[in-house]
Protein backbone atom coordinates (compact mmCIF):
# COMPACT_ATOMS: atom_id res chain seq x y z
CA UNK A 1 0.00 0.00 0.00
CA UNK A 2 1.17 3.31 -0.67
CA UNK A 3 2.38 5.49 1.96
CA UNK A 4 0.15 8.19 1.45
CA UNK A 5 -2.98 5.60 2.14
CA UNK A 6 -0.69 4.74 5.30
CA UNK A 7 -0.92 8.29 6.30
CA UNK A 8 -4.02 9.12 5.91
CA UNK A 9 -5.28 6.33 7.47
CA UNK A 10 -3.24 7.17 10.63
CA UNK A 11 -4.62 10.75 10.16
CA UNK A 12 -8.17 9.84 10.32
CA UNK A 13 -7.49 7.75 13.26
CA UNK A 14 -5.85 10.99 15.10
CA UNK A 15 -8.78 13.39 14.78
CA UNK A 16 -10.71 11.86 17.29
CA UNK A 17 -7.88 12.11 19.60
CA UNK A 18 -6.98 16.10 19.03
CA UNK A 19 -10.83 16.17 19.51
CA UNK A 20 -10.52 14.73 22.90
CA UNK A 21 -7.28 16.53 23.42
CA UNK A 22 -8.90 19.62 22.49
CA UNK A 23 -11.27 19.46 25.16
CA UNK A 24 -9.32 17.95 28.04
CA UNK A 25 -7.05 21.29 27.07
CA UNK A 26 -10.36 23.61 27.92
CA UNK A 27 -10.69 21.61 31.33
CA UNK A 28 -7.13 22.29 32.51
CA UNK A 29 -5.47 25.20 30.30
CA UNK A 30 -3.43 25.45 33.34
CA UNK A 31 -1.82 22.05 32.58
CA UNK A 32 -2.09 22.19 28.80
CA UNK A 33 1.78 21.16 28.21
CA UNK A 34 1.15 18.25 30.92
CA UNK A 35 -1.65 17.39 28.92
CA UNK A 36 -0.51 17.77 26.08
CA UNK A 37 2.38 15.57 26.54
CA UNK A 38 0.69 12.73 28.82
CA UNK A 39 -2.32 12.41 26.33
CA UNK A 40 -0.24 12.19 23.76
CA UNK A 41 1.87 9.87 24.72
CA UNK A 42 -1.13 7.80 26.08
CA UNK A 43 -3.26 7.90 22.98
CA UNK A 44 0.08 7.29 21.04
CA UNK A 45 0.32 3.96 22.43
CA UNK A 46 -2.94 3.34 22.55
CA UNK A 47 -3.79 3.70 18.98
CA UNK A 48 -0.62 1.49 18.27
CA UNK A 49 -1.37 -0.93 20.19
CA UNK A 50 -5.02 -1.50 19.52
CA UNK A 51 -4.01 -1.71 16.03
CA UNK A 52 -1.48 -4.31 16.79
CA UNK A 53 -4.07 -6.31 19.28
CA UNK A 54 -6.93 -5.71 16.44
CA UNK A 55 -4.24 -7.41 13.80
CA UNK A 56 -2.90 -10.34 16.21
CA UNK A 57 -6.29 -11.28 17.27
CA UNK A 58 -7.89 -11.40 13.68
CA UNK A 59 -11.46 -12.32 13.49
CA UNK A 60 -11.97 -13.97 15.77
CA UNK A 61 -11.95 -10.88 18.56
CA UNK A 62 -14.33 -8.44 16.09
CA UNK A 63 -16.99 -11.61 16.54
CA UNK A 64 -16.41 -11.08 20.13
CA UNK A 65 -16.57 -6.30 21.09
CA UNK A 66 -18.10 -5.77 17.87
CA UNK A 67 -21.65 -5.79 19.14
CA UNK A 68 -20.39 -3.29 22.35
CA UNK A 69 -17.18 -1.50 21.13
CA UNK A 70 -19.37 1.20 20.40
CA UNK A 71 -21.67 1.68 22.73
CA UNK A 72 -18.53 1.64 24.98
CA UNK A 73 -16.96 4.20 23.38
CA UNK A 74 -20.07 6.45 23.68
CA UNK A 75 -20.95 5.77 27.65
CA UNK A 76 -17.43 6.75 28.42
CA UNK A 77 -17.26 9.99 25.96
CA UNK A 78 -20.97 11.04 27.52
CA UNK A 79 -19.77 10.39 30.93
CA UNK A 80 -16.81 12.52 30.50
CA UNK A 81 -18.42 15.35 28.06
CA UNK A 82 -21.28 15.63 30.58
CA UNK A 83 -18.99 15.97 33.35
CA UNK A 84 -17.68 18.49 31.78
CA UNK A 85 -20.05 20.27 30.71
CA UNK A 86 -21.66 20.33 34.34
CA UNK A 87 -18.47 21.66 35.24
CA UNK A 88 -18.52 24.50 32.51
CA UNK A 89 -21.85 25.70 33.54
CA UNK A 90 -21.09 26.12 37.29
CA UNK A 91 -20.10 29.05 38.92
CA UNK A 92 -16.31 29.21 39.59
CA UNK A 93 -16.70 29.17 43.10
CA UNK A 94 -18.17 25.43 43.06
CA UNK A 95 -15.85 24.05 40.09
CA UNK A 96 -14.41 20.78 40.72
CA UNK A 97 -12.44 20.45 37.38
CA UNK A 98 -12.21 17.24 35.45
CA UNK A 99 -8.78 15.78 36.08
CA UNK A 100 -7.78 14.54 32.97
CA UNK A 101 -4.10 13.67 34.27
CA UNK A 102 -5.90 11.35 36.54
CA UNK A 103 -4.62 7.74 35.12
CA UNK A 104 -7.98 6.04 35.14
CA UNK A 105 -9.58 9.14 33.07
CA UNK A 106 -6.38 8.75 30.64
CA UNK A 107 -7.12 5.02 30.05
CA UNK A 108 -10.88 5.67 29.41
CA UNK A 109 -10.04 8.48 27.37
CA UNK A 110 -7.56 6.66 25.59
CA UNK A 111 -9.11 3.05 24.60
CA UNK A 112 -12.50 5.48 23.64
CA UNK A 113 -10.32 7.20 20.86
CA UNK A 114 -8.23 4.03 20.05
CA UNK A 115 -11.35 1.22 19.07
CA UNK A 116 -11.30 2.38 15.38
CA UNK A 117 -7.52 1.28 15.49
CA UNK A 118 -8.63 -2.04 16.69
CA UNK A 119 -11.16 -2.44 13.53
CA UNK A 120 -8.21 -0.69 11.57
CA UNK A 121 -5.97 -3.74 12.51
CA UNK A 122 -8.63 -6.45 12.09
CA UNK A 123 -8.71 -5.55 8.43
CA UNK A 124 -4.99 -5.32 8.02
CA UNK A 125 -4.84 -8.76 9.44
CA UNK A 126 -7.46 -9.48 6.77
CA UNK A 127 -5.46 -8.17 3.61
CA UNK A 128 -1.74 -9.08 5.23
CA UNK A 129 -0.73 -6.06 5.55
CA UNK A 130 2.82 -4.28 7.19
CA UNK A 131 1.35 -3.65 10.73
CA UNK A 132 4.15 -2.30 12.46
CA UNK A 133 3.99 0.51 9.46
CA UNK A 134 0.53 1.11 10.18
CA UNK A 135 0.67 1.00 13.66
CA UNK A 136 3.69 3.27 13.55
CA UNK A 137 2.04 5.74 11.79
CA UNK A 138 -0.80 6.21 13.39
CA UNK A 139 0.71 6.45 16.96
CA UNK A 140 2.87 8.82 15.78
CA UNK A 141 -0.18 10.78 14.31
CA UNK A 142 -2.26 10.25 17.82
CA UNK A 143 0.91 11.75 19.11
CA UNK A 144 0.96 14.84 17.30
CA UNK A 145 -3.03 15.75 17.10
CA UNK A 146 -3.50 14.77 20.85
CA UNK A 147 -0.37 17.36 21.65
CA UNK A 148 -1.83 19.82 19.15
CA UNK A 149 -5.21 19.68 20.77
CA UNK A 150 -4.39 19.95 24.44
CA UNK A 151 -2.46 22.98 23.78
CA UNK A 152 -4.95 24.99 21.88
CA UNK A 153 -7.67 23.79 24.01
CA UNK A 154 -6.22 25.21 27.22
CA UNK A 155 -5.43 28.50 25.26
CA UNK A 156 -8.99 28.69 23.87
CA UNK A 157 -10.05 27.92 27.37
CA UNK A 158 -7.56 30.42 29.16
CA UNK A 159 -9.15 33.24 26.62
CA UNK A 160 -13.20 32.12 26.86
CA UNK A 161 -13.09 31.00 29.95
CA UNK A 162 -15.39 28.21 31.18
CA UNK A 163 -17.95 27.97 28.14
CA UNK A 164 -15.26 26.69 26.37
CA UNK A 165 -15.38 23.84 28.78
CA UNK A 166 -18.93 23.11 28.14
CA UNK A 167 -17.86 23.27 24.16
CA UNK A 168 -15.29 20.93 24.75
CA UNK A 169 -17.88 18.28 26.77
CA UNK A 170 -20.38 18.69 23.39
CA UNK A 171 -17.41 18.10 20.99
CA UNK A 172 -17.07 14.68 23.61
CA UNK A 173 -20.14 13.59 23.39
CA UNK A 174 -20.78 14.26 20.05
CA UNK A 175 -17.82 12.11 19.14
CA UNK A 176 -19.90 9.22 21.34
CA UNK A 177 -22.84 9.94 19.36
CA UNK A 178 -21.06 9.59 15.87
CA UNK A 179 -19.46 6.43 17.04
CA UNK A 180 -22.47 5.53 18.17
CA UNK A 181 -24.85 6.26 14.98
CA UNK A 182 -21.88 4.66 12.42
CA UNK A 183 -21.91 1.33 14.41
CA UNK A 184 -26.15 1.24 14.84
CA UNK A 185 -26.34 2.57 10.81
CA UNK A 186 -24.24 -0.89 9.50
CA UNK A 187 -26.56 -3.47 8.36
Amino acid sequence: MDFSWILLIGISLAVDCFAVSLAAGASAPTQRVNLALVLGTAFALFQAGMMVIGWLAGIALVEQISGIDHWLAFFILLLIGGKMIYEGLKGEEDRERLDCLFLPTIVMLAVATSLDSLGVGLTLALVAQDILVFASVAGIMAFFFACAGAMLGGILAAKYGSWFEVFGGIILIGIGLRILIEHLAVP
